[in-house]
């Protein structure tokens, strides 16, 4: 915790939102005014829950500039069949509406960083 958070209180925590089905898919990510990081993850998934709190961290610094979504592998099977995920985690980025990549496996902090500067500044 830095002096300014200390003095002034730290940012409150943004959480990633929850999808699982294909209408909150449509009004949460095709829809999203603002570009958007997929994160389909499996409650059995080790490198799944290692990217959680990274990605809780990313939602709450990029708030208002980028959102963060989670599909749960539970999730609508037309929803997992319509994104074609072959792993977990699986990031996949959207801007305007449209797919703009996608990355299988754990990510660092910085590597969000660099993708967000170079992809959807």
């Amino acid at each position: 915790m830095g002096i300014l958070d200390k003095l002034f209180g730290a940012a409150p925590q943004v959480l990633p939102t929850s999808v699982r089905d294909m209408k909150s898919f449509v009004r949460e990510v095709e829809e999203s005014p603002v570009p958007v990081i997929v994160d389909v993850w499996g409650p059995s998934c080790g490198p799944c829950k290692k990217l959680e709190p990274v990605l809780v961290d990313v939602a709450t610094r990029y708030a208002g500039k980028v959102k963060v979504v989670e599909i749960s592998t539970e999730a609508e099977p037309q929803l997992l069949a319509e994104l074609e995920v072959r792993a977990t985690p699986t990031l996949i980025i959207y801007k305007a509406g449209a797919e703009l990549g996608r990355s299988a496996g754990y990510r660092p902090a910085g590597w969000f960083d660099e993708m967000i500067a170079a992809e959807l500044s």
